[in-house]
């Protein structure tokens, strides 16, 4: 594993820049290339410069790591010029004040602890599926649809159930997901949103360097840098115990914690989903809500 790829080598707003510069042709930015084949991928260093009123120089030490500290206005500047999405604007000005920071401290894992009443809410929710998710995707609590939706995770011990890992690492997670390939580009996408906010946090490099050495798909979509994650939407699934169903979900964030959410799970009253719930309610072993070891060191 090269230590480029780890979140907080090297410098994370380079990598990102040069991420999203290869991904954007002249042709988007309305640039006109003359005859033989283009080298570079993308756009040229140059070009992006002057498209964002930069120096050559001084972007390529931007993408370099050599320069931390540009302006809001460049910022902007470069976000125009990439024609950025909102989400990736704010990633890539999370980006740039973390490369101004210097900071000697060394980063904290945020408390696992869930708030007052959480085992009691999830209790309540059946039997629409629910877990408790830390913001790097740790399961710390679930009823007993939420644990058995992503069908095979309950055979692992409480600390290593992490939807990320599943997605990655399961083998039935691709057979059960049946739009897999969307699901783990969002996974990846919201991984990368908190390494731009704390890309040398414990509880995320570990998790990351664990997945670079063990899946190269991860590691192929981290290298990607897209950061457009979602928290609603709808999933779809081949499962073992209920087969093809297709449910929506809300992610709501829980107040007073450091990025633990709540994912619940719904389906159309009266339809034969919202019947597949009950199912999957019920076909569970597990007895109540389930919460793992959440003090367990990283």
């Amino acid at each position: 594993m090269t230590t480029t790829n780890q979140p907080g080598a090297g410098s994370a707003l380079g990598r990102f820049l040069r991420a999203r510069r290869e991904e954007i042709t002249p042709a988007d930015v309305g640039l006109t290339t003359g005859p033989g084949i283009r080298r570079t991928p993308g756009l040229r260093r140059e070009e992006l410069a002057t498209l964002a009123g930069v120096s050559i120089d001084y972007y390529t030490r931007l993408e370099r790591g050599k320069e931390t500290r540009p302006s809001p206005q460049v910022v902007d500047a470069l976000a125009r010029a990439l024609k950025l999405a909102e989400p990736e604007v704010e990633h890539l000005r999370d980006l740039a004040a973390s490369a101004a920071r210097r900071s000697t401290d060394t980063p904290k894992a945020p408390s696992r602890t869930l708030p007052p009443g959480i085992e009691q809410i999830l209790e309540r929710l059946r039997p629409n599926p629910a877990y408790v998710a830390s913001r790097s995707m740790d399961v710390l609590a679930a009823n007993p649809g939420g644990l058995r939706l992503l069908a095979g995770i309950e055979e692992w011990p409480a600390n290593k159930r992490n939807v990320a890992r599943y997605l990655f690492l399961h083998p039935a997670a691709k057979e059960v997901m049946a739009d897999w390939s969307n699901q783990v580009r969002g996974c990846v996408a919201n991984l990368r949103a908190l390494a731009g906010t704390e890309p040398d946090a414990p509880d995320l490099t570990n998790l990351v360097g664990e997945l670079l050495v063990k899946s190269p798909e991860f590691a192929k979509l981290w290298d990607r840098y897209e950061v457009r994650g979602h928290t609603t939407g709808r999933k779809s699934y081949h499962h073992p115990l209920v087969g093809d169903i297709t449910l929506g979900y809300q992610g709501l964030e829980l107040s007073g914690t450091n990025g633990l959410r709540m994912i619940v799970y719904y389906a159309e009253p009266g339809s034969g989903q919202e019947d597949a719930l009950a199912l999957l309610d019920m076909a569970s072993p597990v007895d109540g809500p389930i919460e793992a070891a959440v003090e367990m060191q990283q």
